[in-house]
């Protein structure tokens, strides 16, 4: 089971009861097995060269410095992390998109207690997906994770092809003024309409990085969206590529790149057949929303392999179940804004303000009185839930825990693809199946942070 501090655990006692079925540690978490040592991940503050006017203070990280580490797992391998907390506030560690135990899934009230200041907390699962995925905490997340509490997580496929070359991208946003410094973090005026953008685009906290990968050969580039606002059009330019893989889950066949967007919380494996001349640069651009940015470059280096991209296979699947469309129960979720105006005071913290909305419903935070769940499915039962976006702005739904496939949408013939975040655009009905099997609370709620915490959010519980 899952060890905490005793002082987490005795501050935690007195909220235990908040939700009928949310933090029974205890009993919800029966992973057997877990790595013998943990990886130690340290919440702390920092400071890392972002803007050319000097280090940007009061970032925050997971480790000893600079951007958080991208974790390694293996498919089917038992991983265990280890959360120290040495920020002044609360936090904790959400795996997004991993389907794992609830208790391990880091929402607080939810699924665990707060990790208060100087205390620690153990996770530890068994990854049943291969793919790229990511971390973050779940508590005072415009914050923390607006000054760089954004990390990559690769689960490896002992099966998977070997690449020539592996390079992963962590691309976000900074919301620095002139100096290079912290500016607000949120304009109410945005966070009520598509959010409010950051003024410095980087990859792997820096601007415009340069790589070098083998001319002629695959690269292999996992690139993660991390930002609290962003939606990337993404582009490459000076080669060919395929996509083998979005959000964490291969596609059925390989698919030339052309402009693909993706939204807070997804995710794109692609394979880049670099060019053969030495000294050729490809660059990734970012096309939105207007004049293209590159977000980093890759050099050709050595002789050229002369690799075939028409080589390329498809990725194995993960063992995501596939719904039952004839027995399928239908579940609506209107993504809708909020009549209400005033935020709910919370640990995690509040932006003031409620502007969103789930089924008219605005989510009122990690509170001792919260809403019912969303929706409450059964073990095993396969469900459709069918979004609708009225507003004139795109949300991207992220669910927790369980995995979904598109069936459809209204603006036209969308990929039948399995993920577990999905960008809803203005004036969208999608469908999207799924099987319940995996107990316990599941947060539903759109990855634009400002969106989330002022109102757009919500939990289905699975019983």
């Amino acid at each position: 089971m899952p060890l905490l501090s005793r002082r987490t655990l005795l501050q935690a006692s007195a909220v235990a009861g908040a939700y009928g079925a949310g933090i029974g540690l205890a009993n919800r978490y029966s992973q057997a097995s877990a790595a013998a040592d943990p990886l130690l991940l340290e919440a702390r503050v920092t400071e890392a060269m972002i803007a050319a006017k000097g280090p940007t203070k009061g970032m925050m990280t997971y480790g000893p410095d600079g951007m958080p580490p991208t974790i390694r797992m293996r498919k089917g391998e038992a991983f265990a992390a280890r959360l120290k907390n040495s920020l002044d506030e609360a936090t904790t560690i959400h795996w997004h998109g991993l389907r794992i135990p609830n208790a391990m899934d880091g929402v607080p009230f939810l699924t665990q207690p707060y990790v208060y200041t100087g205390d620690t907390f153990d996770y530890a699962f068994t990854p049943p997906d291969a793919g790229t995925f990511w971390y973050h905490p779940h508590c005072n997340t415009l914050t923390q994770m607006g000054r760089g509490m954004t990390g990559m997580i690769v689960v490896e496929d002992p099966a998977d092809p070997v690449f020539d070359a592996e390079i992963t991208l962590n691309l976000r946003d900074w919301r620095l003024g002139g100096d290079g410094q912290f500016i607000e973090q949120f304009r109410a005026r945005d966070a009520a309409k598509s959010g409010t953008i950051g003024t410095v685009r980087t990859a792997n906290w820096t601007v415009e990085p340069r790589h070098d990968a083998p001319a002629g050969g695959f690269l292999r580039l996992r690139l993660a969206a991390t930002d609290v606002t962003r939606i990337f059009a993404l582009r490459l330019t000076g080669a060919e590529a395929k996509i083998v893989s979005i959000d964490g889950q291969p596609l059925p066949a390989p698919h030339p790149i052309d402009l693909q967007t993706i939204g807070p919380g997804q995710r794109l494996d692609l394979i880049v057949r670099m060019p053969d001349r030495e000294g050729a640069v490809v660059t990734l651009e970012d096309h939105r929303p207007s004049a293209p940015k590159i977000m980093a470059s890759f050099r050709a280096v050595g002789t050229s392999l002369k690799r075939d991209l028409g080589d390329i296979k498809p990725l194995n699947p993960n063992p995501v179940a596939e719904a039952d469309l004839s027995t399928a129960t239908e579940i609506p979720f209107a993504l809708s804004a909020s009549a209400e105006n005033a935020g709910v005071e919370s640990i995690c913290g509040t932006l003031g303000f409620t502007f969103w909305a789930i089924n008219k419903v605005p989510w009122p935070g990690d509170t001792a009185d919260p809403t019912a769940p969303l929706a409450e499915l059964k073990l095993g039962k396969s469900y459709i839930f069918n979004l609708a976006n009225p507003t004139p702005h795109a949300h991207p739904i992220h669910l927790h825990g369980l995995g979904f496939k598109v069936l459809s949408s209204s603006l036209g013939p969308v990929p039948q693809l399995i993920s577990d975040t999905y960008l809803v655009q203005p004036d969208e009905k999608v469908r999207l199946a799924l099987v319940a099997d995996n107990l316990g609370d599941w947060v539903f709620h759109c990855h634009i942070i400002e969106h989330q915490k002022t109102g757009m959010s919500g939990y289905i519980r699975v019983v």
